[in-house]
């Protein structure tokens, strides 16, 4: 089997422009088929779907990006356990206690993982013969680059976290679940310790009861109340007046070219699209669970959350950590699956991604 390297970026960061690069394995077999047609072949019809989805509703594309989000996911999560490091080295065997952090269930092993990556990871064993693992110059040059982008990028990161507080019912979230959103942010990794202190003016860390600490908004900013699709539909900028309230406005909407369904249910779609909604900015206490009006500023609360990440996808799992929160049904997936031409979910794998346009 013949390993080539191909560089795939990672971490986007649409608001200032660099991209950062990891390099990632192509396997070959004896065919020589590509990695493309490898996804295509194989994993795409080995995991369980959440409903009958037929292939005119799939988006081969967005499957095989999540498909290789898997693969990046776990080779970053083994470079920031060696960046911990002191020596930025660590015998294999110690990386098996993070297998649930890198996501590698058994059998697979880690250092059979390791080695498809030859451009990232060097083994070496010991004169005990234990076996070893460091990452190449290029490994750490990426790790560099991303440092230096994440710092660039953190004042856009910490609107983007302030705009959450505001969309948040008690205008406060728990830190632990702001983690799950760490790497979609952009946040780097000791956030919880060192870059929550850096915006007091923004938000503040509280500790209550059973040690659970929250980040709580300290001041309101109207410029923010802002949706990003009333920025993109109106042309509406900051303004220090700004009051959430109702909004009219219709969400994009995008189809696979196959999938020919769409005008049969054209006149459902035209009604939702055409209905009212309470701004994700305003208060939503006084909104009934299950009614039209609450369905639509849910689909409006992820819209806005999907817009915040870097690669414009969530994991599910991970939004439904903020239902209270954000007040959105207990239900999440069924509404995202109702709405498939604003969302897309890749059911791949044992968790499933949400992309929208």
């Amino acid at each position: 089997m013949v390993t080539q390297i191909v560089r795939i970026s990672f971490l986007s960061y649409k608001f200032n422009g660099p991209q950062v690069f990891a390099y990632l394995p192509v396997r070959t077999k004896w065919q020589r088929e590509t990695l493309l047609g490898w996804l295509q072949s194989r994993l795409m019809t080995t995991s369980k779907r959440v409903q009958d989805r037929s292939t005119t509703k799939r988006v081969q594309d967005l499957e095989i990006v999540t498909e290789k989000w898997k693969i990046v996911s776990k080779v970053k999560a083994v470079m920031e356990i060696l960046n911990e490091e002191p020596e930025m080295i660590v015998p294999v065997r110690n990386l098996e206690r993070h297998r649930i952090k890198i996501n590698l269930p058994k059998p697979h092993k880690i250092s059979d993982f390791l080695r498809k990556s030859p451009k990232l990871f060097e083994l070496y064993k010991d004169q005990r013969g234990l076996l070893w693992c460091g990452m190449t110059k290029e490994a750490e040059d990426l790790l560099e680059e991303e440092g230096r982008l994440i710092e660039e990028s953190s004042d856009k990161v910490a609107e983007y976290v302030t705009r959450c507080l505001m969309m948040s019912v008690d205008r406060r979230l728990r830190l632990d679940k702001i983690a799950h959103f760490r790497r979609d942010f952009g946040l780097p990794v000791d956030f919880r310790d060192k870059w929550v202190h850096r915006y007091p003016e923004l938000f503040k860390v509280v500790d209550v009861a059973n040690e659970v600490s929250y980040l709580e908004l300290v001041s309101w900013n109207p410029e923010w109340a802002i949706t990003e699709l009333e920025k993109r539909v109106l042309g509406v900028n900051g303004s220090s007046n700004h009051q959430p309230g109702m909004l009219s406005l219709s969400f994009p909407l995008r189809f696979p070219s196959n999938y020919k369904k769409v005008y049969r249910h054209r006149e459902k779609i035209d009604h939702f699209q055409k209905r009212s909604y309470l701004s994700p900015y305003a208060d939503a206490k006084g909104l009934t669970a299950g009614s039209l009006e609450f369905d639509k500023r849910a689909v409006a609360i992820m819209h806005e959350l999907l817009s915040f990440t870097l690669e414009k996808r969530l994991v599910t799992d991970h939004l439904t950590h903020f239902r209270r929160e954000f007040v959105m049904p207990q239900k999440l997936m069924r509404l995202l699956l109702k709405h498939m031409g604003i969302f897309y979910v890749s059911e791949r794998g044992k968790r499933f991604s949400v992309f929208f346009d």
